[in-house]
């Protein structure tokens, strides 16, 4: 491996330990503060953020293994990462369906949608650059397991985007059931995550073109 290269394998590790820790203080935030405001969507939202925490280290031990040996296969603790993730995500699914039935049984609606405005634009802003500088750095290295990582970094910025749509509408206007929509949104995205990471773990990489 030429000194180039090995800069950006540094990069790529660099930025994955960005996203474990972006993610974690965003997940301690958004859970208390979805408590807090009786928010579903911020509080799944903020769950979210734990699980991209599991899939994070996955990610930096992948990229740990790659810079050592980029033709080397997946280890056993990125197989068991990416179950692990997969699982979570369907969990996540799941409470959320549930916590949407009883809000819509009880009429529950949230005490305000503030904090999940301030957390989604916070959250576009570092998503939309964290994905742009991993797919850049994939790229570069002509890795296609780098690039898969930043099309998951997309998958959290349209979830950072629904959660803003759905807190900014209850936040104008009130509506009832702008929380239960962005919950469903974000269930849709985890249910996908949660699809994509089984699917990595039984080794069908994502299909994404990479020019070298």
């Amino acid at each position: 491996m030429d000194t180039s290269d090995a800069k950006l394998y540094n990069k790529a590790y660099l930025l994955s330990i960005f996203t474990i820790i972006y993610n974690l203080i965003e997940g301690l935030v958004s859970v208390a503060m979805g408590i807090h405001d009786e928010t579903l969507a911020l509080f799944g939202f903020g769950v979210d953020s734990f699980i991209e925490v599991i899939s994070g280290i996955g990610i930096a031990m992948m990229i740990r293994r790659i810079k050592r040996n980029p033709d080397s296969s997946k280890s056993k603790f990125e197989y068991t990462a990416l179950r692990v993730t997969g699982t979570a995500f369907y969990i996540l699914s799941v409470g959320l369906l549930i916590g949407i039935v009883v809000n819509i049984a009880t009429k529950h609606t949230p005490e305000t949608t503030f904090w999940g405005v301030v957390i989604s634009l916070l959250s576009i802003a570092v998503m939309t650059w964290l994905m742009l500088a991993k797919r850049k750095t994939g790229v570069q290295l002509c890795s296609q397991p780098i690039i898969s990582d930043s099309n998951c970094t997309k998958v959290c910025l349209y979830m950072s985007v629904v959660l803003l749509v759905s807190s900014l509408v209850y936040e104008l206007t009130g509506f009832a059931y702008a929380d239960v929509i962005g919950a469903l949104g974000l269930i849709y995205f985890s249910v996908s995550e949660g699809k994509e990471a089984f699917e990595k773990a039984r080794g069908k990489e994502c299909e994404c073109e990479v020019h070298c």
